[in-house]
Protein backbone atom coordinates (compact mmCIF):
# COMPACT_ATOMS: atom_id res chain seq x y z
CA UNK A 1 0.00 0.00 0.00
CA UNK A 2 1.12 3.86 -0.50
CA UNK A 3 2.09 5.22 2.59
CA UNK A 4 0.09 7.31 5.18
CA UNK A 5 1.32 10.21 7.04
CA UNK A 6 -0.49 11.75 10.20
CA UNK A 7 1.02 15.22 11.18
CA UNK A 8 0.08 15.61 15.53
CA UNK A 9 -0.41 18.87 16.61
CA UNK A 10 -1.07 20.12 20.33
CA UNK A 11 -4.26 22.43 20.37
CA UNK A 12 -2.38 25.74 21.77
CA UNK A 13 -0.05 23.63 23.23
CA UNK A 14 2.00 26.38 25.71
CA UNK A 15 -1.73 27.63 26.62
CA UNK A 16 -2.68 24.24 27.05
CA UNK A 17 -0.14 23.24 29.52
CA UNK A 18 0.13 26.04 31.92
CA UNK A 19 -3.41 25.94 32.08
CA UNK A 20 -3.35 22.36 33.30
CA UNK A 21 -0.18 23.20 35.70
CA UNK A 22 -2.21 25.61 37.24
CA UNK A 23 -5.38 24.07 38.05
CA UNK A 24 -2.63 20.71 38.82
CA UNK A 25 -1.36 23.41 41.78
CA UNK A 26 -4.92 24.43 42.76
CA UNK A 27 -6.09 26.94 40.87
CA UNK A 28 -10.12 27.18 40.06
CA UNK A 29 -9.66 29.08 36.49
CA UNK A 30 -9.00 27.23 33.73
CA UNK A 31 -6.88 29.60 31.41
CA UNK A 32 -8.59 27.68 28.46
CA UNK A 33 -11.90 28.80 28.90
CA UNK A 34 -11.27 32.54 29.85
CA UNK A 35 -9.64 35.40 27.25
CA UNK A 36 -5.82 34.69 28.06
CA UNK A 37 -2.45 34.29 26.48
CA UNK A 38 1.29 32.84 26.90
CA UNK A 39 3.74 35.74 26.45
CA UNK A 40 6.38 37.26 28.98
CA UNK A 41 8.72 40.20 29.24
CA UNK A 42 9.41 42.16 26.57
CA UNK A 43 12.66 43.78 27.61
CA UNK A 44 13.69 39.43 26.94
CA UNK A 45 12.74 39.22 23.93
CA UNK A 46 9.48 37.59 24.88
CA UNK A 47 6.72 40.55 24.35
CA UNK A 48 4.58 38.26 21.80
CA UNK A 49 1.41 36.28 22.14
CA UNK A 50 3.03 32.89 21.97
CA UNK A 51 -0.45 31.19 21.97
CA UNK A 52 -3.82 32.12 23.12
CA UNK A 53 -7.03 30.90 24.58
CA UNK A 54 -10.23 29.80 22.17
CA UNK A 55 -12.41 33.36 23.78
CA UNK A 56 -9.33 35.05 23.30
CA UNK A 57 -9.14 34.27 19.31
CA UNK A 58 -12.65 35.64 19.39
CA UNK A 59 -11.30 39.17 20.43
CA UNK A 60 -9.27 38.80 17.47
CA UNK A 61 -6.07 37.85 18.75
CA UNK A 62 -3.48 36.10 17.19
CA UNK A 63 -0.04 33.96 17.88
CA UNK A 64 2.74 36.28 17.22
CA UNK A 65 1.63 39.88 17.55
CA UNK A 66 2.85 41.89 20.28
CA UNK A 67 1.60 41.61 23.74
CA UNK A 68 0.48 45.64 23.50
CA UNK A 69 -1.89 44.97 21.11
CA UNK A 70 -3.10 42.17 22.28
CA UNK A 71 -4.20 44.21 25.59
CA UNK A 72 -5.82 46.88 23.67
CA UNK A 73 -7.79 44.27 21.92
CA UNK A 74 -9.39 42.67 25.22
CA UNK A 75 -8.38 45.00 28.25
CA UNK A 76 -9.07 42.12 30.88
CA UNK A 77 -6.52 39.19 28.95
CA UNK A 78 -4.81 37.09 31.63
CA UNK A 79 -0.84 36.97 30.60
CA UNK A 80 0.98 33.80 31.87
CA UNK A 81 4.54 33.94 31.65
CA UNK A 82 6.05 30.61 29.60
CA UNK A 83 7.37 28.19 31.23
CA UNK A 84 9.84 26.15 29.23
CA UNK A 85 10.64 23.44 31.26
CA UNK A 86 7.58 22.40 31.79
CA UNK A 87 6.33 22.39 28.48
CA UNK A 88 9.51 19.89 28.16
CA UNK A 89 8.04 17.72 30.36
CA UNK A 90 4.46 17.37 28.76
CA UNK A 91 6.33 17.25 25.02
CA UNK A 92 8.14 13.81 26.56
CA UNK A 93 4.84 12.77 28.09
CA UNK A 94 3.33 13.06 24.70
CA UNK A 95 6.02 11.65 22.15
CA UNK A 96 6.15 8.51 24.90
CA UNK A 97 2.46 7.95 24.64
CA UNK A 98 2.75 8.52 20.69
CA UNK A 99 5.98 6.15 20.51
CA UNK A 100 3.71 3.25 22.56
CA UNK A 101 1.37 2.92 19.50
CA UNK A 102 3.81 3.18 16.67
CA UNK A 103 7.64 4.00 17.09
CA UNK A 104 8.26 5.78 13.74
CA UNK A 105 7.93 9.34 14.62
CA UNK A 106 9.53 12.58 13.32
CA UNK A 107 9.49 15.19 16.18
CA UNK A 108 9.55 18.47 14.68
CA UNK A 109 8.67 20.77 17.46
CA UNK A 110 7.91 20.67 21.36
CA UNK A 111 4.01 20.41 20.36
CA UNK A 112 4.12 18.16 16.57
CA UNK A 113 5.29 15.61 15.26
CA UNK A 114 4.66 13.20 11.96
CA UNK A 115 4.42 9.47 12.39
CA UNK A 116 4.56 6.86 9.71
CA UNK A 117 0.59 5.29 9.73
CA UNK A 118 2.06 2.29 7.08
CA UNK A 119 3.82 -0.22 9.84
CA UNK A 120 0.97 -0.37 11.82
CA UNK A 121 -2.06 0.01 9.64
CA UNK A 122 -2.92 -3.68 9.61
CA UNK A 123 -3.54 -3.19 13.38
CA UNK A 124 -6.40 -0.87 12.62
CA UNK A 125 -9.64 -0.82 10.15
CA UNK A 126 -8.81 3.01 8.74
CA UNK A 127 -6.15 5.81 9.02
CA UNK A 128 -9.20 7.60 10.44
CA UNK A 129 -9.89 4.78 13.35
CA UNK A 130 -6.08 4.98 14.33
CA UNK A 131 -6.45 8.68 14.36
CA UNK A 132 -9.19 8.96 16.96
CA UNK A 133 -7.68 5.93 18.72
CA UNK A 134 -4.47 8.45 19.36
CA UNK A 135 -6.20 11.93 19.48
CA UNK A 136 -8.83 10.34 22.37
CA UNK A 137 -5.97 8.63 24.41
CA UNK A 138 -4.42 11.86 24.26
CA UNK A 139 -7.34 13.62 25.88
CA UNK A 140 -8.32 10.72 28.57
CA UNK A 141 -4.76 10.23 29.48
CA UNK A 142 -3.05 13.53 29.33
CA UNK A 143 -6.12 15.99 29.66
CA UNK A 144 -5.11 18.06 26.74
CA UNK A 145 -6.12 17.83 22.98
CA UNK A 146 -4.41 17.55 19.98
CA UNK A 147 -5.46 17.77 16.02
CA UNK A 148 -4.41 15.08 13.23
CA UNK A 149 -3.75 15.44 9.59
CA UNK A 150 -4.22 12.32 7.35
CA UNK A 151 -2.42 12.39 4.07
CA UNK A 152 -0.64 10.27 1.59
CA UNK A 153 2.12 13.45 1.57
CA UNK A 154 3.55 14.63 4.70
CA UNK A 155 3.26 18.27 3.57
CA UNK A 156 -0.75 17.79 3.08
CA UNK A 157 -0.70 15.76 6.45
CA UNK A 158 0.84 18.94 8.31
CA UNK A 159 -2.31 21.43 6.09
CA UNK A 160 -4.78 18.87 7.18
CA UNK A 161 -3.87 19.48 10.87
CA UNK A 162 -4.27 22.95 10.81
CA UNK A 163 -7.99 22.95 9.67
CA UNK A 164 -11.00 23.22 11.84
CA UNK A 165 -9.20 22.84 15.53
CA UNK A 166 -9.84 21.82 18.08
CA UNK A 167 -10.00 18.35 19.25
CA UNK A 168 -10.28 17.22 15.61
CA UNK A 169 -9.12 14.70 12.56
CA UNK A 170 -9.11 15.86 8.78
CA UNK A 171 -7.63 13.86 5.45
CA UNK A 172 -6.18 15.66 2.83
CA UNK A 173 -4.96 13.12 0.18
CA UNK A 174 -3.59 14.13 -3.22
CA UNK A 175 -7.02 12.84 -4.91
CA UNK A 176 -8.67 15.64 -2.34
CA UNK A 177 -6.58 18.98 -3.05
CA UNK A 178 -8.92 20.25 -5.65
CA UNK A 179 -11.85 19.98 -3.05
CA UNK A 180 -10.15 20.96 -0.34
CA UNK A 181 -6.81 22.57 -0.62
CA UNK A 182 -7.11 24.82 -3.70
CA UNK A 183 -9.91 27.04 -2.72
CA UNK A 184 -8.19 27.93 0.44
CA UNK A 185 -6.51 31.46 0.57
CA UNK A 186 -2.82 31.26 -0.86
CA UNK A 187 -1.63 32.28 2.90
CA UNK A 188 -2.98 29.05 4.62
CA UNK A 189 -0.19 27.57 2.27
CA UNK A 190 2.47 26.06 4.22
CA UNK A 191 5.85 27.64 3.67
CA UNK A 192 3.94 30.88 2.71
CA UNK A 193 4.56 33.74 4.74
CA UNK A 194 3.62 37.36 5.04
CA UNK A 195 6.60 38.37 1.91
CA UNK A 196 5.95 35.39 -0.54
CA UNK A 197 1.98 36.27 0.09
CA UNK A 198 2.25 39.45 -1.26
CA UNK A 199 4.53 38.39 -4.25
CA UNK A 200 1.61 36.20 -5.20
CA UNK A 201 -0.62 38.71 -4.69
CA UNK A 202 1.44 40.81 -7.49
CA UNK A 203 1.43 38.19 -9.83
CA UNK A 204 -2.75 38.26 -9.18
CA UNK A 205 -2.40 34.75 -7.46
CA UNK A 206 -5.02 34.86 -4.35
CA UNK A 207 -5.86 31.03 -3.77
CA UNK A 208 -3.72 27.82 -3.75
CA UNK A 209 -5.46 26.69 -6.51
CA UNK A 210 -4.52 29.72 -8.53
CA UNK A 211 -0.65 28.88 -7.89
CA UNK A 212 -1.06 25.42 -8.57
CA UNK A 213 -2.42 26.56 -12.12
CA UNK A 214 0.31 28.94 -12.51
CA UNK A 215 3.48 28.23 -14.73
CA UNK A 216 5.83 27.07 -12.47
CA UNK A 217 8.56 29.05 -14.50
CA UNK A 218 6.71 31.86 -13.84
CA UNK A 219 6.80 31.32 -9.78
CA UNK A 220 10.43 30.37 -10.53
CA UNK A 221 11.87 33.59 -12.28
CA UNK A 222 10.18 35.64 -10.01
CA UNK A 223 10.91 34.14 -6.29
CA UNK A 224 13.75 31.49 -7.63
CA UNK A 225 13.20 27.85 -5.53
CA UNK A 226 10.66 29.16 -3.10
CA UNK A 227 8.57 29.77 -5.45
CA UNK A 228 8.77 26.19 -7.03
CA UNK A 229 8.61 24.55 -3.70
CA UNK A 230 5.43 26.87 -2.97
CA UNK A 231 3.85 25.10 -6.43
CA UNK A 232 4.76 21.58 -5.50
CA UNK A 233 2.66 21.75 -2.18
CA UNK A 234 -0.11 23.46 -3.87
CA UNK A 235 -0.10 20.33 -6.07
CA UNK A 236 0.62 18.12 -3.50
CA UNK A 237 4.03 17.18 -4.59
CA UNK A 238 6.34 15.48 -1.77
CA UNK A 239 8.79 13.17 -1.63
CA UNK A 240 9.44 13.01 1.82
CA UNK A 241 9.49 11.04 4.54
CA UNK A 242 9.46 10.44 8.22
CA UNK A 243 12.80 10.95 9.84
CA UNK A 244 12.91 9.03 13.04
CA UNK A 245 14.96 10.58 16.16
CA UNK A 246 17.88 8.23 15.79
CA UNK A 247 18.21 9.30 11.98
CA UNK A 248 18.08 12.84 12.95
CA UNK A 249 20.30 12.58 15.85
CA UNK A 250 23.42 11.84 13.20
CA UNK A 251 24.92 15.11 12.64
CA UNK A 252 26.21 18.48 14.54
CA UNK A 253 24.37 21.66 14.39
CA UNK A 254 23.94 25.08 16.22
CA UNK A 255 21.35 27.90 16.62
CA UNK A 256 21.20 31.26 17.80
CA UNK A 257 18.17 33.30 19.06
CA UNK A 258 18.85 36.91 17.99
CA UNK A 259 18.04 39.47 20.40
CA UNK A 260 16.33 42.12 17.12
CA UNK A 261 14.80 40.34 14.33
CA UNK A 262 17.51 40.63 11.34
CA UNK A 263 15.74 42.00 8.00
CA UNK A 264 18.77 42.37 5.59
CA UNK A 265 21.47 40.27 4.55
CA UNK A 266 23.60 42.36 6.42
CA UNK A 267 22.36 41.33 9.45
CA UNK A 268 22.05 37.84 8.88
CA UNK A 269 25.89 36.97 7.24
CA UNK A 270 28.02 37.63 10.33
CA UNK A 271 24.95 35.32 12.34
CA UNK A 272 25.78 32.31 9.53
CA UNK A 273 29.44 33.05 9.83
CA UNK A 274 29.85 32.86 14.02
CA UNK A 275 27.24 29.31 13.19
CA UNK A 276 29.64 28.08 10.29
CA UNK A 277 32.49 28.43 12.89
CA UNK A 278 31.00 26.95 15.47
CA UNK A 279 29.46 23.71 13.73
CA UNK A 280 32.93 23.51 11.68
CA UNK A 281 35.14 23.60 15.06
CA UNK A 282 32.85 21.02 16.58
CA UNK A 283 33.02 18.59 13.82
CA UNK A 284 37.22 18.81 13.60
CA UNK A 285 36.96 18.41 17.43
CA UNK A 286 34.69 15.20 16.69
CA UNK A 287 36.77 14.24 14.19
CA UNK A 288 34.42 14.36 11.88
CA UNK A 289 33.57 15.92 8.24
CA UNK A 290 29.96 16.62 6.66
CA UNK A 291 29.00 15.47 3.33
CA UNK A 292 25.28 17.45 4.08
CA UNK A 293 24.53 21.35 5.34
CA UNK A 294 21.34 22.31 6.39
CA UNK A 295 20.34 26.06 7.34
CA UNK A 296 17.05 26.84 9.59
CA UNK A 297 15.31 29.99 9.95
CA UNK A 298 12.36 30.99 12.32
CA UNK A 299 10.55 33.71 11.69
CA UNK A 300 9.29 36.39 14.00
CA UNK A 301 5.72 34.65 13.32
CA UNK A 302 7.15 30.90 14.68
CA UNK A 303 7.08 29.58 11.64
CA UNK A 304 9.72 27.22 11.06
CA UNK A 305 11.37 26.49 7.45
CA UNK A 306 14.92 24.84 6.64
CA UNK A 307 16.23 23.70 3.47
CA UNK A 308 19.34 21.39 3.05
CA UNK A 309 21.88 20.54 0.19
CA UNK A 310 24.05 17.33 -0.59
CA UNK A 311 27.93 18.91 -0.92
CA UNK A 312 30.33 17.24 -3.47
CA UNK A 313 32.83 16.10 -1.03
CA UNK A 314 32.89 15.85 2.79
CA UNK A 315 34.36 19.22 4.41
CA UNK A 316 35.03 20.22 8.27
CA UNK A 317 35.66 23.60 6.79
CA UNK A 318 34.09 27.02 8.10
CA UNK A 319 34.52 28.87 4.68
CA UNK A 320 32.68 26.00 2.91
CA UNK A 321 29.83 25.65 5.18
CA UNK A 322 29.77 28.83 5.23
CA UNK A 323 29.52 29.44 1.67
CA UNK A 324 26.87 27.02 1.57
CA UNK A 325 25.07 28.08 4.65
CA UNK A 326 24.55 31.46 2.89
CA UNK A 327 23.46 29.89 -0.84
CA UNK A 328 20.73 27.83 1.20
CA UNK A 329 19.99 31.20 3.29
CA UNK A 330 19.49 32.95 -0.22
CA UNK A 331 17.52 30.52 -1.62
CA UNK A 332 14.90 29.91 1.88
CA UNK A 333 14.69 33.45 2.94
CA UNK A 334 11.01 35.31 1.94
CA UNK A 335 11.76 38.39 3.50
CA UNK A 336 9.70 37.96 6.44
CA UNK A 337 12.28 39.61 9.71
CA UNK A 338 14.05 36.62 11.51
CA UNK A 339 13.87 35.75 14.85
CA UNK A 340 16.40 32.47 14.63
CA UNK A 341 19.09 30.52 12.07
CA UNK A 342 20.38 27.39 12.63
CA UNK A 343 23.29 25.63 11.04
CA UNK A 344 23.17 21.84 10.93
CA UNK A 345 25.73 19.55 9.45
CA UNK A 346 24.82 15.79 8.90
CA UNK A 347 26.04 12.57 7.24
CA UNK A 348 28.89 12.38 8.89
CA UNK A 349 32.49 10.58 7.80
CA UNK A 350 35.62 10.49 9.84
CA UNK A 351 38.80 12.48 8.66
CA UNK A 352 40.20 9.46 8.19
CA UNK A 353 38.20 7.84 5.64
CA UNK A 354 39.13 8.49 1.66
CA UNK A 355 37.31 10.72 -0.03
CA UNK A 356 36.34 11.66 -3.45
CA UNK A 357 37.76 15.20 -4.43
CA UNK A 358 35.77 17.30 -7.10
CA UNK A 359 36.25 20.26 -8.79
CA UNK A 360 32.96 21.58 -7.74
CA UNK A 361 34.98 22.18 -4.67
CA UNK A 362 37.39 24.63 -5.50
CA UNK A 363 37.03 27.90 -4.14
CA UNK A 364 34.89 30.84 -5.52
CA UNK A 365 37.70 33.18 -5.80
CA UNK A 366 39.54 30.79 -8.71
CA UNK A 367 36.29 30.22 -10.54
CA UNK A 368 35.73 33.80 -10.81
CA UNK A 369 39.27 34.45 -11.83
CA UNK A 370 38.94 36.62 -15.53
CA UNK A 371 42.23 35.16 -16.68
CA UNK A 372 42.45 32.16 -18.50
CA UNK A 373 44.41 29.19 -17.25
CA UNK A 374 45.11 25.88 -17.90
CA UNK A 375 43.13 22.81 -15.91
CA UNK A 376 46.62 21.77 -14.73
CA UNK A 377 47.45 25.40 -12.81
CA UNK A 378 43.78 25.71 -11.51
CA UNK A 379 43.85 22.98 -9.57
CA UNK A 380 47.57 23.63 -8.55
CA UNK A 381 46.58 26.89 -7.20
CA UNK A 382 42.98 26.00 -5.62
CA UNK A 383 44.80 23.15 -3.81
CA UNK A 384 47.04 25.68 -2.72
CA UNK A 385 44.22 27.49 -1.40
CA UNK A 386 42.46 24.84 0.51
CA UNK A 387 45.95 23.80 2.19
CA UNK A 388 46.00 27.48 3.43
CA UNK A 389 42.28 27.35 4.73
CA UNK A 390 42.80 23.93 6.66
CA UNK A 391 46.11 25.51 8.07
CA UNK A 392 44.68 28.40 9.39
CA UNK A 393 41.20 26.45 10.77
CA UNK A 394 43.69 24.41 12.73
CA UNK A 395 45.47 27.52 13.88
CA UNK A 396 42.67 28.99 15.70
CA UNK A 397 41.43 25.61 16.61
CA UNK A 398 44.51 25.39 18.64
CA UNK A 399 44.87 29.40 19.83
CA UNK A 400 41.18 28.72 21.58
CA UNK A 401 41.59 25.52 22.73
CA UNK A 402 44.86 26.48 24.67
CA UNK A 403 42.79 30.56 25.31
CA UNK A 404 39.19 29.54 25.52
CA UNK A 405 36.77 30.32 22.68
CA UNK A 406 36.98 34.22 22.24
CA UNK A 407 40.76 34.59 22.47
CA UNK A 408 40.70 34.93 18.52
CA UNK A 409 37.81 35.79 16.38
CA UNK A 410 37.11 37.28 12.91
CA UNK A 411 37.25 40.95 12.85
CA UNK A 412 33.69 41.22 11.55
CA UNK A 413 32.32 39.73 14.65
CA UNK A 414 33.93 41.61 17.28
CA UNK A 415 31.13 44.43 16.89
CA UNK A 416 28.46 41.75 17.14
CA UNK A 417 26.36 41.31 19.97
CA UNK A 418 22.73 40.30 18.71
CA UNK A 419 22.28 36.57 19.79
CA UNK A 420 21.17 36.15 23.11
CA UNK A 421 20.67 32.29 23.28
CA UNK A 422 22.09 29.48 21.42
CA UNK A 423 21.37 25.44 21.37
CA UNK A 424 23.77 22.92 20.35
CA UNK A 425 22.68 19.65 19.18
Amino acid sequence: MDKIFFHIDVNSAYLSWSALEKLHNGSDIDLRTIPAIIGGDMAKRHGVVLAKSIPAKNHGIVTGEPIVNAMRKCPNLTLEPPDHKLYSRRSHELMALLSDICPDIEQVSVDECYMDYTPISRQYPSPEAAAHLIKDRVREQLNFTVNVGISDRKVLAKMASDFEKPDRLHTLYVCEIREKLWPLPISSLFMCGHSSVEALHRLGILSIGDLAQTDVSILQSNMKSHGKLLWEYANGIDNSIVETEQAAAKGIGNSTTLSKDAVTMEDVKPVLLSLSESVAGRLRKAGQMAEIISVEIKYNTFKKVSHQTALFSPTCGSDTIYRTACELFAELWDGTPIRLLGIRSSKLTSVGEPVQMSLFDLPDAMAQSDTPRSPKKNISSDSILLKKSEKLDAALDSIRKRYGTDAVMRGSLLNRSNTTDNKKS
